[in-house]
């Protein structure tokens, strides 16, 4: 084609501002690693970070209620959009908070000093001792929120895959710099690396299938070639199961979960609670407009087998989660039954379904980030006391601390007034409006099984005997005070007085494209 028939596209820069800002913090953030003074990097970081998604967050703000179609329409800035940036935007503040902390109580913070460093080696010990400072975690978990940001947004499927990479690549690299259990934490890098990477080629595979099937990568056009029924089926649904595989990875859904588990438990805490939250906002929100606006014309075909996909992630997370005896791992398998739970809204195919789904995703992200960020409170000498025995007694050696962690179990147990009891009604009324009852059903008979564990740690912790040689709970820092109050604030308001965020999320639908 001649450079003179090339039209560049029209972008409405305005209404990307919730994805450009953190774009913009992490290149700062950039600057700031390579010129600031040693001194001053890391609160200059931190400022930067907390500048630039409290940035994100105002601007989904000012443009509530608006729609944009823009970049070719690669990209739809719509309600659903906006209220899942605004989402990401809140849990990473939440996140960059509990990474933050650096005081005495909490060992010099969660990051190795050097990540080049061999674990074990007289080098590591030498980069502790002179004590140096990890700073480009900030910069790479802002590029990780521009994938996120841009993940929910993306109207065609190539660019949905560039925000895969985008958010996918630095969180490879935030798992293996914890600064104990290094080759755990390494392992868990590598993981998550390995199956992240065959992940994304079925999603590329599916794309290119999709594509020789409808002639274009737009989630609209993919969606008038499938009602018209008029090319090869085949190609339609062998592309959307691959591309499925590649989303329901991202999320943790069965059988796509295995990395879950290691990842969670390997990686450092703060960075745990930053993918158990933010990137599972941003993974359903890819599949939530990936189903609706381009297979929602085809839900008699893929139904049937998402309700397999969605019985199978509910009944593995609560089963595994019963027999787990470390606390980060259980969590992690917590996070695939909600992931269950939540595929219930995809499933209703309606409009109950998104806004419940999205509902849902803020009060279990939130509640997340602080369940994770009490855990980093609870430490041995060798740092965090994650086995489940560690924590016996814990009430009485804390009663604040320890009613904080319950609070947030009850919550993921979906306890009435509390956050979770309203995310979960949302999805599953949705479920029984949208035709999917059995599926409820199971929902309801997982969630029974789910509170048998998450009651276990609070009578643990509140009627056992505390061991003599038990955890010590530091004193927390600022930042993760902040993130731990923000996430009990959210957790008990959105249970006693949800209405004024469900309005908000019913007004965000529908999706456009």
């Amino acid at each position: 084609m001649a450079a003179a028939d090339f039209t560049a596209p029209s972008i409405a820069y305005g209404a990307l501002m919730p994805v450009l800002i953190p774009a913009g913090a992490a290149i700062v953030g950039v600057l700031v690693d390579a010129f600031a003074p040693s001194t001053i990097r890391w609160r200059a970081q931190v400022v930067v970070a907390l500048a630039g998604l409290a940035g994100a967050l105002v601007a989904c703000g000012i443009l509530a209620g608006e729609h944009h179609v823009t970049a070719d329409t690669a990209i739809s800035v719509d309600g659903p959009a906006l209220f899942l940036q605004g989402t990401i935007a809140v849990l990473g503040i939440a996140s960059v908070l509990l990474v933050a902390d650096r005081s005495p109580g909490m060992d010099g913070g969660a990051f190795v000093a050097s990540a080049a460093t061999t674990p074990g080696s007289a080098d590591e010990r030498a980069s502790i001792r002179s004590g140096r400072i990890q700073t480009e975690v900030f910069p790479l978990m802002m590029f990780a929120v521009t994938g996120m940001m841009l993940f929910p947004a993306s109207n065609d499927l190539l660019l949905l895959f560039v925000a895969l990479e985008v958010l996918s690549l630095p969180l490879y690299l935030l798992c293996g710099l914890a600064r104990r259990r290094r080759l755990l934490s390494q392992e868990a890098a590598v993981k998550y690396f390995l199956l992240g990477a065959f992940a994304s080629a079925f999603f590329l595979y599916g794309l290119a299938l999709l594509y020789g099937y409808a002639g274009t990568v737009s989630l609209g056009g993919i969606h008038d070639a499938a009602v018209s029924g008029q090319h090869n089926d085949t190609l339609l649904f062998l592309g959307l199961a691959l591309l499925a595989v590649g989303l329901l990875f991202k999320v943790g859904a069965a059988p796509f979960h295995s990395w879950i588990p290691d990842v969670y438990q390997g990686a450092p805490t703060p960075i745990t609670a930053f993918m158990a939250s933010a990137t599972k906002v941003a993974g359903f929100g890819a599949l939530l407009r990936v189903f609706y606006v381009s297979f929602g014309g085809l839900g008699w075909e893929w139904r049937p087998v998402a309700w397999g996909i969605a019985i199978m992630t509910m009944i593995v997370g609560s089963i595994f989660a019963i027999t787990q005896t470390d606390v980060k791992r259980m969590l992690a398998y917590s996070s695939i039954a909600h992931a269950g739970f939540i595929l219930i809204g995809i499933i209703a195919l309606n409009k109950s379904g998104l806004s419940g789904s999205m509902f849902y995703l803020l009060t279990y992200g939130i509640t997340t980030v602080g369940a994770f960020g009490v855990l980093t409170l609870v430490r041995d000498p060798d740092g965090e006391a994650t086995h489940l025995s560690r924590w016996a007694g814990l009430g009485r050696r804390s009663p604040l601390v320890a009613g904080v962690f319950a609070l947030f179990l009850l919550a993921l147990a979906g306890i009435p007034l509390t956050s979770g009891f309203t995310g979960k009604f949302a999805v599953f009324s949705a479920g029984v409006s949208g035709g999917a009852t059995p599926l409820v059903i199971v929902g309801v008979i997982t969630s029974a099984m789910a509170a048998f564990f998450y009651v276990r740690v609070i009578v643990l912790m509140f009627f056992a005997d505390p061991l003599e040689d038990g955890p010590v709970v530091v004193i927390p820092g600022g930042a993760t005070s902040s993130a731990i109050a923000i996430s009990v604030a959210v957790t008990v308001v959105l249970g006693v007085f949800p209405q004024p965020l469900l309005n908000l999320a019913n007004h965000a639908v529908p999706f456009y494209h």
